[in-house]
């Protein structure tokens, strides 16, 4: 398990949002986008942005992401 302090760190360094918490939460969304545990209208949901400027923050960051497949999305739904 990753240090509280180590992880604060490293979020520190993300420019794009203003709180330590946005910061995290956005690392933390990057990693559950990338491996399809949320969808990209459920982490901007939870970002407060709208789909499309979650995206061009990925493209922006040279992140490639693809939408999750109808099964994917039929599964989430199942939460």
């Amino acid at each position: 398990m990753m240090n509280r302090e180590a992880t604060q760190t490293i979020a520190s360094e993300i420019q794009l949002f203003q709180t330590l918490d946005q910061k995290e939460n956005f690392l933390f969304l990057i990693g559950a986008l990338l491996a399809r545990v949320i969808s990209l209208k459920k982490a901007s949901e939870i970002m407060q942005l709208e789909p499309s400027e979650f995206l061009k923050i990925l493209d922006l960051m040279g992140i490639e992401f693809s939408y999750l497949s109808e099964e994917d999305i039929e599964l989430e739904k199942s939460w």
